[in-house]
């Protein structure tokens, strides 16, 4: 067994949560305490969830409200909550038709150093890029700005936070979301330099039904792969209660992306 592969072999395995939808609050309490879990000697290991974000807006550090359309009155009558979250990136509308797709693991869980930060968002959208590819949908990277980016605009949006040498977040892949309101959203800010600012979604891109469970399996198939992990474990439902209000002493995370 040459080196790459004993390496490989004596990292743990990644558990694989596919869960439901998820509010904000629920998320951000569960997020905390999940980042917090992974980063103690011996705790949980890696973990890759795949959920349905609530209705909702967020905005990472890269965006502001005036990347959102839409009216206090619009949003209002909508339902729709806007929040600044700890992640890199910037305005997402959230929904039906999108997967959040979020990694919890140290970076020596990961096969890398514990500043290489850098690794692991390539490796995070060679996977992402990898499982919409699988789905017979042509895609690229731009170096100005992390994502996926197609043919009706940003399909994968990249926005991650590090504390400690833990890596929490990921990213929200459009697979089949009604577009009017994703195009009233400024997902890549202006000042990025970036053609395409709004997201689209793989199924616009394709023109064609492309079922949601077909596109979870192609995520987990292929962040599996980018990231080596030697197994895999597939459960559903949540790693913890979704009203754990975690009590992690919270820190300052940086975000990238």
């Amino acid at each position: 067994m040459n080196a790459h592969h004993a390496d490989r072999s004596a990292r743990p395995a990644v558990a694989v949560w596919l869960a439901g939808t998820i509010g904000l609050d629920a998320y951000a309490a569960m997020a905390e305490r999940l980042a917090w879990e992974v980063s103690e000697p011996g705790g949980r290991p890696p973990t890759l969830m795949l959920y349905d974000p609530a209705p909702s807006i967020t905005i990472g550090r890269l965006g502001s409200r005036a990347d959102i359309g839409l009216s206090n009155d619009e949003l209002r009558s909508r339902g729709l909550e806007v929040r600044f979250v700890g992640r890199g990136g910037g305005a997402v509308l959230h929904g039906q038709g999108q997967i959040g797709i979020s990694m919890f693991a140290s970076l020596a869980d990961l096969g890398l150093g514990r500043h290489d930060v850098g690794a692991y968002v390539e490796r995070l959208e060679a996977g992402l890029e990898a499982a919409v590819r699988s789905l017979r949908c042509g895609v690229a990277r731009d170096s100005r700005m992390h994502g996926i980016f197609g043919r009706t605009g940003l399909l994968a949006a990249i926005g991650v936070a590090v504390r400690r040498g833990v890596v929490w977040h990921g990213g929200f892949l459009n697979v089949q979301p009604p577009l009017e309101f994703h195009r009233r959203i400024k997902s890549v800010p202006v000042a990025v330099g970036v053609g395409t600012h709004t997201m689209g979604s793989v199924e616009a891109d394709v023109q064609r039904r492309v079922r949601m469970q077909d596109a979870r399996a192609a995520v987990v198939e292929h962040l599996v792969d980018a990231f080596e992990f030697p197994r895999s474990h597939i459960q559903s439902g949540f790693p913890m209660p979704v009203q754990s209000s975690g009590s992690a002493p919270s820190e300052r995370s940086r975000s990238v992306g």
